[in-house]
Order: structure tokens, then C-alpha cells, then sequence
């Protein structure tokens, strides 16, 4: 007796494919681990970096079951259904430079999909990557989310050690979206929906970005992140409602990011400059 064949074909990742195409001497990737499941490769990916886990270790499932967004915010996906992967990092760059390691994984998330996918992403200030609405597949009247960042840093160690995570939607059908403004590879037209090729771009788009930064003692002007960081961002130019804690709101125009990745918004009292932890959420304004 066969079982029945999957609606969508979702095959697993080659783990030694993967490490053959990745980890090479004098490279950043170290080891590429795949859990069949996990609750969360940031948190999994915590545990071993404070366990003393190396620079350059990698940390990707085929099915996460408790995945962490900003603020706390909790999702779920079918599995083999999306990219999910953390990589660990140990940067020699000043404590005040990593702020920018999340717009980094942003920048890399959307020249891979658009190198290896043709699907037309963009970044959201700060940390997630979109298709516009006017760039999307379909009849979309909001930007579509198609993969979100979260970085974490850890001190315990005496150095800072820093995991990236980010969630890429592959395959999930409309109704396997977790949340209405979600979007998917598939959902958007592409047909390059192989999971380990789309790994494989993340992490070279990566490694090129940080090396980069890395040399340039996590200078974004002087490594060339923070200019393709801003040629990326969709939110500049835009009218925007930012969310502030306590209810908040201040309502203006995203002006451009600024070396130290913060939103420059021109509001009614003039342009201010917004970090990320200042912010709840930024929505397009009226």
C-alpha cells in the first residue's frame, strides 16, 4: 500500500550537499546542522553559542513549531514549507555596530530571492523582507511579508555573540500563511523553490556583505552595507504612521536610514531619528 503523494513537492535538505557547497578552509561557515524539528533555530542556536558554539556555525530545520518575530511575536509553518535558519556569529566590531547585523541578513535575504527567484523583494525598515504591493504577483493592495529577522546577542561570554535568523516563506499555499499580509515564493510566482539552492545564496550573500563590514570594523558606510541597505529599503521615500510604546503615534515622511541604521522620520516637529527598539511598528500613512 503507498501513502499518498504530498499536494506540493517538499523535498528535505541535503546536509551533505549543503556543507560540501559551503564550508570551504578560510570561510565563514563552519558547520551547516539540520534539525528535522525544532521550537526555534535562534533559541536552539543561543543555547549553543553560550555552550561556546563557533563563529560561523549554522543552524537550519525543516519544520519549526514555536518560531520567534520581533517583540516577542510567535508563528508556525507547515513543514519543509519555508527556509528557516540562525547562523552564530562573533564579531570583532564595536558593540555599537551591530544593530546593523540584522539589516545585513535583510540585504542578503533580498539579493538572493531576487537572484536566484526573479520574485521583485524589498526591505521594510527594519528587519523584514517584502514585496511591495505594486511589484507583487497577484492583485495585492498591501506589501506582502515574505520573510521576517530576528538577531540576538549574547554577552555571558565576555564577547558578544550574535545569532540571525530568518524565516523565508517558500512554498506555503494561501491558506498556510499564518497572517493575511504573508506571502510566499510560490504564492508569488517563482518556480525556484528549492530550499538548499536558496540557502546556499542567503549564505554566500552573507559571508560577501559581512566580510565586508567586518574589515571595515563594522563601518556600514565604509563597507558598502549601509548604501545597498538604503538602495533595498522600501520604506524610504514613503509616508509613514509610526507605532511608538505607550499608543503613540507620530505620523511623516521616512527621509533615509542613517549610519547607525535608525529611520529618519519628518514629522511635524522636524526629522527624528528612530532605533529599532524604539519602535513597535511602522505602517504606510495616509
Amino acid at each position: 500500500m503507498t501513502s499518498e503523494p504530498e499536494p506540493f513537492p517538499r523535498p528535505p535538505l541535503d546536509t551533505a550537499a549543503l556543507e560540501a557547497a559551503l564550508v570551504r578552509p578560510g570561510g565563514l561557515w563552519r558547520r551547516i546542522e539540520v534539525l528535522p524539528e525544532t521550537g526555534s533555530t535562534n533559541t536552539d542556536l543561543a543555547a549553543r553559542a553560550a555552550a561556546g558554539a563557533p563563529h560561523g556555525s549554522v543552524l537550519v530545520t525543516e519544520h519549526q513549531t514555536a518560531g520567534k518575530g520581533r517583540l516577542g511575536r510567535g508563528f508556525s509553518v507547515p513543514p519543509r514549507a519555508a527556509l528557516t535558519v540562525s547562523l552564530l556569529v562573533r564579531p570583532a566590531a564595536p558593540v555599537s555596530a551591530l544593530g546593523w547585523l540584522s539589516p545585513l541578513m535583510g540585504v542578503a535575504g533580498v539579493g538572493a530571492v531576487r537572484r536566484l527567484t526573479g520574485v521583485k523583494a524589498s526591505l521594510k525598515w527594519p528587519n523584514d523582507v517584502i514585496v511591495p504591493a505594486g511589484l507583487r504577483a497577484g492583485a495585492g493592495r498591501a506589501d506582502g511579508k515574505l520573510a521576517g529577522i530576528l538577531a540576538e546577542v549574547d554577552f555571558s561570554s565576555g564577547s558578544p555573540a550574535v545569532v540571525v535568523g530568518i524565516g523565508v516563506n517558500v512554498s506555503q499555499s494561501r491558506s498556510e500563511l499564518p497572517v493575511d499580509n504573508a506571502v510566499s515564493l510560490r504564492g508569488e510566482g517563482s518556480t525556484a523553490l528549492d530550499r538548499g539552492a536558496l540557502l546556499a545564496a542567503v549564505l554566500g550573500e552573507f559571508e560577501e556583505l559581512y566580510t565586508e563590514w567586518d574589515a571595515a570594523g563594522g563601518d556600514a558606510e565604509a563597507g558598502g552595507l549601509a548604501p545597498a541597505y538604503r538602495d533595498m529599503c522600501a520604506t524610504v521615500g514613503r509616508r509613514v504612521r509610526v507605532h511608538l510604546p505607550g499608543g503613540r503615534t507620530l505620523d511623516g515622511t521616512a527621509t533615509g536610514v542613517d549610519s547607525q541604521a535608525r529611520l529618519l522620520v519628518r514629522g511635524p516637529g522636524g526629522e527624528r531619528a528612530l532605533s529599532a527598539g524604539d519602535v513597535v511598528h511602522v505602517r504606510p500613512g495616509d
